[in-house]
Order: C-alpha cells, then sequence, then structure tokens
C-alpha cells in the first residue's frame, strides 16, 4: 500500500494548482488530506473519482473556510471513523480514520500554536490526542498516522534550530511531546529510512522561504511499531507545489 499524506492548504486552490494532473501521475492507494478547508458541496468530488479514488471521506471543521480532513481511497476501507468523539476536537474536523485489512490510516491535522491561547489549546489537544491513541490501538493496533502534526522533532528537521527555539512548532514541550509520542509506539517513517537526512515539508510564505529552502519538517507518516518491517519507501516529495507543504509517502508491503 502506497500512502501519501499531504496539507494542501486548501483543497479548492490546490484543484486551481492542477493537484489532480500531479495526482495522476503519483498514483497513491490512499490519500491523506489536511487543510482542506472546505465542505464536499464546495467543489467537484468527480475529479477524483476519475482517478480511481472512488472512496471519498471528508471532515470539514464546523468553522467555513478552515482546518478540515479527509481521506481518498482506491481500495473500499471496511470501516470509516469520524474524528475522536471528543467535542473540542471535532469541531475542527482534525481527524479521520479508515480501517482495511491489515492496517488502518489516519488523517491528521494537529493545530499549531500561533499565540498563547492557541498554544494552550494545542498543548491540550496533544495530550488528549496521545490518550486517544492509546485506547485506539488497543483494537487497531497496525496504526499509520499520516498527516501535519505542527511540530519539529529534532535539530535536523528545521532549517535554523537555534533562533526558532522559542518558536511554536519547535518549543522543548512540543518537542517533548511528539519524541514521547514515538516512544509510545510509532516510528517515524521517514527517519527512520533517512536517519540523516536533511529534507523539510514546509516553508512559511515569506521572505522566498521555499526557493532558499528555510524550512520545517511538520509532516510526518508515523507507523505503528507492529509495522515497522513492512515500511519499504518513506520520501517526501519537494517536487508539488500545490501549498506551502509539500506531500509525504510511505510504501508499506506484506500487508
Amino acid at each position: 500500500m502506497v500512502i501519501i499524506s499531504y496539507n494542501v492548504n486548501g483543497i479548492r486552490a490546490a484543484l486551481r494548482k492542477e493537484f489532480t494532473t500531479w495526482l495522476s501521475q503519483a498514483q497513491p492507494d490512499v490519500v491523506c488530506l489536511q487543510e482542506i478547508k472546505a465542505n464536499p458541496d464546495q467543489f467537484d468530488e468527480s475529479v477524483f473519482h476519475e482517478l480511481g479514488y472512488k472512496y471519498c471521506y471528508w471532515y470539514p471543521a464546523e468553522k467555513k473556510g478552515y482546518s478540515g480532513v479527509a481521506i481518498l481511497s482506491k481500495i473500499e476501507p471496511n470501516q470509516v471513523s469520524y474524528g475522536t468523539g471528543i467535542d473540542y476536537m471535532d469541531a475542527e474536523g482534525r481527524n479521520i480514520r479508515a480501517d482495511f485489512d491489515g492496517v488502518s490510516v489516519m488523517s491528521l491535522y494537529l493545530p499549531s500554536g500561533t499565540n498563547i491561547n492557541r498554544l494552550e489549546f494545542k498543548l491540550e489537544y496533544m495530550a488528549d490526542f496521545q490518550q486517544y491513541i492509546d485506547q485506539i490501538k488497543q483494537d487497531y493496533p497496525n496504526l499509520v498516522i499520516c498527516g501535519d502534526y505542527n511540530i519539529c522533532h529534532e535539530a535536523i528537521d528545521i532549517h535554523d534550530p537555534v533562533r526558532l527555539k522559542n518558536v511554536s512548532g519547535f518549543l522543548p514541550v512540543e518537542r517533548k511531546w511528539i519524541g514521547n509520542f514515538i516512544d509510545s509506539g510509532f516510528v517515524d517513517s521517514f527517519r527512520y529510512l533517512n536517519d540523516e537526512k536533511v529534507q523539510y515539508s514546509w516553508w512559511s510564505y515569506r521572505a522566498n522561504a521555499r526557493a532558499n529552502n528555510k524550512g520545517w519538517r511538520i509532516d510526518y507518516n508515523m507507523v505503528a511499531k507492529p509495522l515497522q518491517e513492512k515500511i519499504k519507501r518513506a520520501v517526501i516529495l519537494p517536487e508539488a507545489y500545490h501549498s506551502d507543504h509539500c506531500p509525504i509517502l510511505v510504501e508499506l508491503t506484506d500487508l
């Protein structure tokens, strides 16, 4: 199974930038999207059906034009779960999970901590999300949690770790959380196969950051430990220019 995760920063904007042309060439089995920023009635879902993604599941935020996640699949899932059952999380449309034979795939969009109120919200979300996943893993041990975590884990994952050490996304408390999250039973698939590679998945729109490769690696395909030996490939795809993020890919074998 080939899975691509992509924060598209608005599905309608991505579609105007020929996202479907790119997707027709990439051809993953499952696509996890974040920040769709739209309800399904605001765009033409059939363009994905034409590419073979007959099974499309959208989970927008209650607030229009904000947040939202989705899963597109060529394979029919056995079950799809919308949200976490935790009200304040689900109002923002940040979690959707599709269960297949041998693997469950989640599209996740963790909040950013752009100001003190949102940072407090993010930290609460992170704590509650960890507890939620600890419970879910008991029934669905073969989890792959794909998405925008809005956190760089190590210095190698950010272009200026010294100057940015006090900026949300690279705060010690956030880095500690994602380290603990991995230690709770997950594999950072990209770093597992690329232990010393410097590559990013998000760039600010400011100061020509992408052209100068002043980026952050905040998007992850986290693979549950039981699936570790099935990770065949894990790459970042910076040639895709539909968003301030780029897609990330993981391929699992023998599911």
